[in-house]
């Protein structure tokens, strides 16, 4: 009896080291690790604690659409109430779950009618010009992917996009950037080789170009060719 009484202790004993050598406690819920957004869907700052991942696991596949956009008169558009650029950012984060930021003049003189804007839009491209932005921008370090994206203003990026990319040049150069514009016949513009010289240790992804005549009047076209230009990047 005696026997009997110490082998069922000793089998107790044993399925308790048994259930304790499985695993700890389990850990609580991880953070989606997204940047918070504000009501209008722009990324508001620092992305959320992921807890207790490592740095690459909290960044692994987060993407950012950093876009510069303008409203008012559009050349065969009309006045619009959204920029065609803006059209294109929100599909592509709508498609791939990216945070927004829009690039804001701190100083919007730009003018509304379409003729006076071009005439700025040189001014500034003639004097190399560096416009300033508004705003703090979500922490770059934190995304893997960043799709940028603007108008076509005289062959090239607007040039506070050049002030953006000076900026950040040293977190830009360790991403994959992936640019966009919208335009009315000048196609890409040579946007990812200019991206290229200013950011020359980024990957560099290629691009898509919108008119902006679609933006405003064909969006599930658009919409159609910004999801298979994204799955022909893998996503």
């Amino acid at each position: 009896m005696k026997k009997a009484r110490i082998l069922s202790w000793a089998l107790i004993l044993l399925a308790l080291f048994a259930l304790t050598g499985c695993g700890g406690v389990p850990d609580g819920p991880e953070s989606s690790g997204k940047a918070e957004r504000t009501e209008n869907g722009t990324a508001s700052g620092n992305p959320v604690d992921a807890g207790n991942g490592t740095e690459a696991e909290e960044t692994s596949g987060r993407a950012l659409v950093v876009y510069f956009s303008r409203t008012g008169e559009q050349y065969t558009v009309g006045v619009i109430d959204k920029g065609n650029t803006a059209i294109v950012a929100e599909m592509i984060a709508e498609e791939t779950g990216a945070d927004l930021f829009e690039l804001l003049p701190a100083d919007d003189r730009y003018p509304m009618t379409y003729d006076e804007l071009t005439d700025v839009a040189m001014r500034e491209q003639n004097e190399n010009a560096r416009p300033e932005y508004a705003g703090d921008l979500p922490d770059l370090s934190a995304y893997d992917t960043i799709f940028i994206g603007a108008p076509v203003w005289w062959g090239d990026w607007p040039m506070i996009l050049y002030t953006f990319f000076e900026n950040n040049a040293e977190v830009l150069s360790e991403k994959t950037l992936v640019p966009f514009s919208t335009h009315e016949g000048s196609g890409l513009s040579g946007f990812n080789k200019k991206l290229a010289r200013v950011c020359p240790d980024a990957d560099i992804l290629s691009g898509l170009a919108v008119r902006g005549n679609d933006c405003q009047n064909r969006q599930d076209s658009v919409r159609e060719d910004v999801a298979g230009w994204l799955s022909g990047l893998g996503y």
